[in-house]
């Protein structure tokens, strides 16, 4: 199945990430606090401005964000797998290699 969000919406996939505690127990993301970075699946058209321009999102699929740790409320499940759909004003940063 395929999404698309609307306007500026962003769809996201959460990194989880597994860390080894000082006496190297493993644990997995699922034990440890949610991590507020992701990788861009989806990306809306942009934002509709009052003039009626629409304002292109300034992030593209495959770009790994960081968003607020409060941000991505918002969940859904397609294909078993869990996503997070964003404000483009909820993304605070793009991660560059």
């Amino acid at each position: 199945m395929k999404i698309r969000p609307l306007h500026d919406r962003v769809v996201v996939r959460r990194q989880e990430e597994e860390t080894t505690t000082a006496s190297g127990i493993v644990l997995p993301g699922s034990a440890t606090e949610k991590p507020n970075q992701g990788e861009v699946v989806a990306v809306g058209s942009g934002r509709v401005l009052e003039s009626g321009e629409v304002r292109a999102v300034d992030v593209n699929v495959g770009d790994t964000v960081v968003f607020g740790k409060y941000a991505g409320s918002d969940t859904i499940k397609i294909d078993g797998e869990e996503l997070i759909v964003l404000s483009e004003s909820d993304i605070k940063a793009v991660l560059e290699k």
